[in-house]
């Protein structure tokens, strides 16, 4: 049995469980729930405030937790990384009034930062040697210089539409961050396997994820040129067609490189191209 810490409402909740069912686990977990067993696999869920987590995995109390690598930087000391999840996407920026002249760095000397990272920012500050007056808060940072309370504050940047809204500028990105699934410092040698199996369906999702299906014509006198520019497996599979002289090609690409190898495809002879979103890819 292996426990699992998701946040218990947040940005990472949906997308965490998403993942969990993308792996084959099914959750039965009902309203305002705690803590829920999975039905199919030797699997414990805990909802926990995201701030939290840390702690119940350095106390032991689960093995594992889906956070975002800004929650590891403020508190995730001694936990470990063991897969990037590549969802929720973020960056820690620091920000200011829009009508504020900032030029660099040296312009946050002396002034009133407002934040829920103290940690991250204290690092960055010192980092860069300059003196700030922090204020730590929990939740609503961006309101903090329209009431006076700061110069700049310190937070999560998604889409940067709640800075817009608060009349506020980024100005410094500290760092970026995305979800992680994370290990605790104690973990049983029987969660340990059952993890190496979690792991490996995760990896599957998510190179899933990264790759297309392709199908396509080609003649038989170029199948070798369009197969050099196919392969992201082992080869392409090659199929006769019912016309003489042509085969039908299957094999999967990069989807980051989608376009790039259409237009190589198309160009080395190959027609009638089909492209298909993978489920799962098991290697």
């Amino acid at each position: 049995m292996v426990r699992i810490a998701i946040q218990k409402s947040g940005r990472l909740n949906q997308s965490s469980l998403a993942l969990l069912k993308s792996c084959g686990i099914s959750i039965d977990n009902g309203k305002d729930q705690l803590k829920a067993n999975a039905k199919n696999f030797p699997m414990e869920v805990f909802y926990l405030r995201n701030g939290d987590i840390p702690q119940y995995m350095r106390d032991g109390v689960v093995d594992l937790a889906i956070i975002g690598e800004n929650l590891l930087t403020e508190k995730g000391k001694n936990l470990e990384v063991i897969e990037q999840l590549g969802f929720s996407r973020c960056k820690v920026s620091i920000a200011v009034p829009k009508n504020t002249e900032f030029n660099d760095v040296k312009d946050l000397e002396g002034k009133r930062i407002a934040t829920s990272y103290p940690n991250t920012v204290k690092a960055f500050l010192e980092a860069n040697q300059i003196k700030a007056d922090l204020h730590i808060i929990n939740g609503s940072v961006e309101i903090a210089p329209n009431i006076g309370l700061a110069d700049a504050i310190c937070d999560i940047v998604s889409s940067g539409s709640t800075l817009f809204k608060n009349n506020l500028k980024e100005v410094i990105e500290i760092s970026k961050s995305q979800a992680v699934l994370v290990q605790a410092p104690q973990v049983s040698e029987e969660a340990k396997e059952t993890i190496k199996k979690l792991r490996f369906r995760i990896q599957s999702v998510l190179r899933a994820k990264k790759s297309k299906y392709i199908l396509l014509n080609v003649p038989n006198n170029k199948i070798k040129a369009v197969s050099s520019i196919l392969p992201v497996l082992k080869s392409p599979t090659i199929l006769p067609l019912a016309q003489d002289g042509w085969s039908s090609l299957h094999s999967v690409i990069n989807a980051v490189d989608f376009w790039e190898v259409i237009d190589q495809l198309k160009a080395a002879g190959a027609e009638d191209i089909l492209v298909c979103p993978i489920e799962k890819m098991v290697l």
